[in-house]
Parts: C-alpha cells; sequence; structure tokens
C-alpha cells in the first residue's frame, strides 16, 4: 500500500460513525451486515449510512454485495491487511517480524486468512446468482 491509499483509508476512519461502522464490521465478520440493520443499530438515518458505507467502500475497507433489494456489507480483509501492514512495515529499524509479538497481543488467534479466502469465494457463488457484488453507488459491478 502505498502512501495516498493509506492516507485515504485513515481519512476515512477518521469520522466517528465510520469507525463504529468499521468496528462493527469487523466484529460481524465474514457474514457481514446488511445496510439498513447497520443503520438501525447505530441509529443514522439510511441516506446517511449509505454515504459512510460508500466511503469506507472507496478506501478499500469494506465490501459490498447485493443480496435481493438488500446491500450487505462486510469488512475488506485485504484492504485492511494491507492497511494494517502499512502501519508495521517499517516495524523495528525495517524489522517486521519483531512485531509479531504485539501483533499476536493485539489480533491473537484472529483470522486464518486461508478460512478468509473460502468464506469470500463462497460468498459469490451463493444461490445461483442471487448474490453478486455491487459498485459503491448501489449499481451491479
Amino acid at each position: 500500500m502505498d502512501i495516498n491509499k493509506a492516507t485515504k483509508s485513515f481519512g476515512a476512519l477518521s469520522q466517528e460513525t465510520r469507525l463504529e461502522t468499521f468496528r462493527m464490521l469487523v466484529r460481524a465478520g465474514t457474514k457481514g451486515m446488511a445496510a439498513g440493520e447497520i443503520s438501525r443499530a447505530l441509529n443514522i438515518p439510511h441516506n446517511t449510512m449509505s454515504s459512510h458505507l460508500s466511503v469506507l467502500v472507496n478506501a478499500g475497507l469494506a465490501e459490498s454485495q447485493r443480496e435481493g433489494r438488500s446491500i450487505r456489507y462486510s469488512i475488506d480483509f485485504d484492504g485492511t491487511h494491507s492497511l494494517l501492514t502499512f502501519l508495521v512495515e517499517d516495524c523495528c529499524q525495517g524489522r517486521p517480524e519483531d512485531c509479531t509479538p504485539l501483533l499476536d497481543s493485539v489480533l491473537p488467534g484472529c483470522c486464518d486468512p486461508s478460512e478468509l479466502e473460502e468464506t469470500r469465494s463462497d460468498a459469490f457463488s451463493l444461490s445461483e446468482g442471487k448474490h453478486e457484488k455491487v459498485s459503491t453507488s448501489g449499481r451491479r459491478a
């Protein structure tokens, strides 16, 4: 990740509602949450929440997927991993492996990458096309 992309990601997280939404999506894991569900949980109007979710998607921190008339959002594990890697890539005088104990204490046993890849590929093959990735505007990608 370059510094411009990292700045965009940090900018997305620098607003309280978006940070709360991002953390909620992290807790939801690979299943994610429907946009309306997020809006109700945070007591944010749907159109306002839609704008916040678009910012997170455009920053590479969330993904969207259409399910019938609803859009489900989940964490973009690749984008989030890239941002975390960017934060620690120069750790300990250029030896990021020295930061492993720190990361392990913060993220103990979190998110086996092989499980994430399986879940992500399964999500797009469910129900013979009823689930499809959508663009940030809600249109089919």
